[in-house]
């Protein structure tokens, strides 16, 4: 009997069903949220350019709500598709080694990647608070001013708990951003002995930039640096 023809739907849902299919999915969606991440780190720095500038900003992003909410609804696609992987992959490891090694080497492991699953949820509230303070204005004690970005940024960071929370949030998504980067280049195959050293640090040291990049924000406001206008 021959091979039975499958649709284009039908083989993509076979390879998705595959481990190696689940990483693909991993990698593509990490993709697109590392490129957001970069994306809104350049926008959000443009709050050392003065008032007027991060404001004008802010309104030509919502000037086409077409497009802003057809990229709103990509990355809520790549988010959802990036954590069902994630956690089909975790199932299935667990799966594979239902009893833990009483010694643990973590070959190739480190903190990254033993806190993926635990800090995705705390990632995930942050998330929600940031929309609810920036975009919705819907957290008590915090007032947004409609169309004045740059005041409703200082002074939210100027509460102390506010900037902490975003700086540990902040934190762990470049955990995450340094364990997806070298996770990605291993699904590729980009896994050699003589260029090993080489990625892993080229992906910390990206970490590290958007790293201090987000962070610059809420210690310029505390250190008085950023002022409401």
């Amino acid at each position: 009997m021959g091979a039975i023809a499958l649709s284009p739907v039908g083989r993509m849902t076979r390879f998705y069903e595959a481990t190696i299919g689940k990483k693909a999915v991993m990698a593509v969606t990490g993709v697109v949220l590392f490129g957001y991440v970069v994306g809104h780190m350049l926008g959000n720095l443009q709050i050392f350019l003065g008032p007027a500038q991060l404001n004008r900003y802010a309104e030509l992003l919502h000037s086409a709500p077409a497009l802003l909410w057809a990229v709103r609804l990509l990355l809520l696609a790549a988010v959802g598709l990036h954590v069902t992987a994630s956690l089909q992959l975790w199932w299935l490891r667990r799966q594979a080694r239902p009893v833990r090694y009483q010694k643990k080497d973590d070959v190739g492991g480190n903190y990254a990647s033993r806190t993926m699953m635990w800090s995705g949820p705390i990632l995930a509230a942050f998330v929600v608070f940031h929309v609810l303070h920036l975009t919705t204005g819907g957290v008590p004690g915090l007032p947004m001013e409609a169309g004045n970005v740059y005041n409703n940024v200082v002074r939210g960071f100027l509460h102390p708990a506010v900037s902490l929370a975003y700086i540990v949030a902040v934190s762990m998504l470049m955990l995450h951003m340094y364990h997806g980067l070298w996770s990605m280049f291993q699904t590729v195959g980009a896994s050699h002995p003589r260029y090993t050293p080489l990625l892993k640090s080229l992906a910390k040291i990206v970490a590290v930039v958007l790293l201090l990049g987000y962070i610059s924000i809420p210690v310029a406001v505390m250190a008085g640096i950023l002022t409401p206008q």
